[in-house]
């Protein structure tokens, strides 16, 4: 196995009093595509949120790249080389253009300009709209948008909240395909997800409901459990609309 990349340990989190995740073990190793998978309401969003720094966490430690990152503000975690796409992905009032000088504006500005060429080499669909607004691309190209702005910054980590919400089948696949390239590129991926697609491309899975995590293992294991065939395989099916819950 290769070096551990990211470690949650014991974490617990919440929205003012109110506590929404219990006791949170997680790992991802260097160049390895972790998928967390829960219903809406499990604590997904809560626990991306918080290994972000967007939400103050309770007890426990997050470590990455050996280093414990806790108590570092957002944007140190992101340079220190975590990405972070929302659900959202882009900001949809600015060019393709600025989504991506955004994205990698803790470069030094040589080294930008070059990082965004290359991502418009990678993904010619953008480079045909870079001055278009993120918000008058089609579903599917705003999350590559989402997915090039993350990696603009050069990041070792992804991590990424429902990349497939709101997408047809057919851009879930688009999505996964620019994630597979990257993936081969040596990036390590944590994905939260409701769409049990995404496991094509991860090497081990975590199950996150009510607030705490259930099944841990491999992809290939997850498949071999009779009941969490039965819980999580039509998930996404069960689960298309859209809940209140922040989680």
């Amino acid at each position: 196995m290769a070096t551990e990349l990211l470690h949650i340990q014991g974490l617990d989190a919440g929205y003012g009093k109110i506590q929404a995740l219990w006791g949170i073990d997680l790992a991802v190793h260097e160049r390895e595509t972790v998928v967390l998978v829960g219903p809406n309401g499990a604590g997904k969003t809560t626990l991306i949120r918080t290994l972000m720094g967007l939400l103050r966490q309770w007890h426990g430690d997050l470590v990455f790249a050996g280093e414990s990152i806790a108590h570092r503000r957002t944007d140190q975690r992101v340079r220190a080389g975590i990405a972070y796409m929302s659900e959202v992905g882009c900001f949809p009032d600015m060019s393709v253009d600025d989504n991506l000088l955004i994205g990698a504006q803790f470069l030094p500005r040589s080294e930008s300009k070059r990082q965004v060429d290359e991502l418009y080499q990678r993904f010619p669909t953008l480079q045909e709209k870079r001055k278009a607004l993120g918000g008058s691309l089609s579903g599917g190209q705003r999350k590559i948008l989402g997915v090039a702005k993350a990696l603009a910054s050069k990041p070792r980590l992804l991590v990424m909240d429902e990349p497939s919400a709101g997408l047809s089948p057919v851009f879930v696949n688009d999505v996964i395909r620019a994630l597979q390239t990257s993936r081969e590129a040596g990036l390590a991926l944590l994905v939260a997800a409701q769409n049990v697609k995404f496991l094509d491309i991860a090497e081990r899975v975590y199950t996150l409901e009510g607030g705490r995590i259930g099944f841990v293992g491999t992809v290939p294991e997850m498949h071999a459990d009779a009941a969490l065939q039965r819980a999580y395989f039509g998930l996404h099916a069960r689960h298309a609309a859209p809940a209140p819950n922040p989680g």
